[in-house]
């Protein structure tokens, strides 16, 4: 089969863009690996986006040059695993707190192929996280940011200007407030019963508070989580919301 001059240069930058935010998503498991499922799926995808929106790259392209376009199309897959990796940790972020205040962040969740230790509560909030953002079709999303980042910025012309910089900073700043947000009803029921404990102290001093105390904290706790379930699901859209802000203002940052 003969294959028009710069096909496949290009279609190894194809891959080079997807294989980024395959290995790099939190969608597809922890850390940064590469499993038997992943390559064909960046195969898969990579080979679906070449053939909708690829174009030969110019011919007579220098290695060091090309070693170059490499270098970008790896940074704006990254980029764009980065803003669901953001939006994760304002799960992740909910959860530590909550454990913290629940004395359960002693207890971890260890995935056994990459070694994290995951404090249990977080590890709870993440999956709550990941069926959320798969009921209300993220990964479709996702994926369509990824698609239209080839029509935006075909391979072999990326650009990155300050925008995606700026999209960085404020994904990530917006995504801590939105980890307090998550943990906020929780937080407050907390907050209550340590100040019920506090008046019980006052008021029979004999009472063990801090056993009693620890035990209550973990039921109130708990019941809230479960109570407060339904409004997870808003939540997350109000997250996901801003996501999808991240990844159009990046894309925007590739056509300036």
């Amino acid at each position: 089969m003969d294959f028009a001059p710069g096909i496949l240069p290009a279609f190894g930058l194809y891959l080079v863009r997807t294989s980024a935010l395959v290995i790099a998503a939190p969608l597809l498991g922890r850390g940064i690996g590469v499993s038997g499922y992943k390559i064909a799926l960046i195969f898969f995808l990579a080979f679906l986006l070449f053939a909708v929106t690829g174009e030969p790259l110019a011919a007579g392209t220098a290695p060091t040059h090309y070693a170059l376009l490499v270098m970008r199309e790896a940074m704006l897959g990254f980029f764009f695993a980065f803003l669901l990796q953001v939006a994760v940790l304002a799960a992740r972020v909910a959860g530590e707190i909550i454990g913290y205040e629940m004395g359960f962040n002693m207890s971890s969740v260890v995935d056994p192929v990459n070694g994290i230790s995951t404090p249990l509560v977080a590890h709870i909030y993440e999956v709550f996280f990941f069926l959320s953002f798969l009921a209300m079709n993220g990964h479709h999303w996702l994926l369509r940011a990824l698609e239209q980042s080839f029509e935006r910025a075909p391979v072999g012309s990326v650009k990155f200007s300050d925008s995606i910089l700026v999209v960085a900073v404020e994904q990530f700043g917006q995504m801590f407030a939105a980890g307090l947000t998550f943990a906020a009803p929780v937080l407050t029921l907390l907050v209550l019963v340590s100040l019920l404990m506090g008046l019980l102290t006052r008021a029979v001093p004999q009472l063990n508070v801090l056993e009693f105390g620890f035990n209550l904290r973990i039921v109130v706790a708990l019941v809230a989580m479960l109570l407060f379930a339904p409004l997870f699901q808003p939540a997350v859209d109000g997250i996901c919301g801003h996501l999808m802000d991240g990844l159009e203002a990046g894309l925007a940052g590739l056509d300036s």
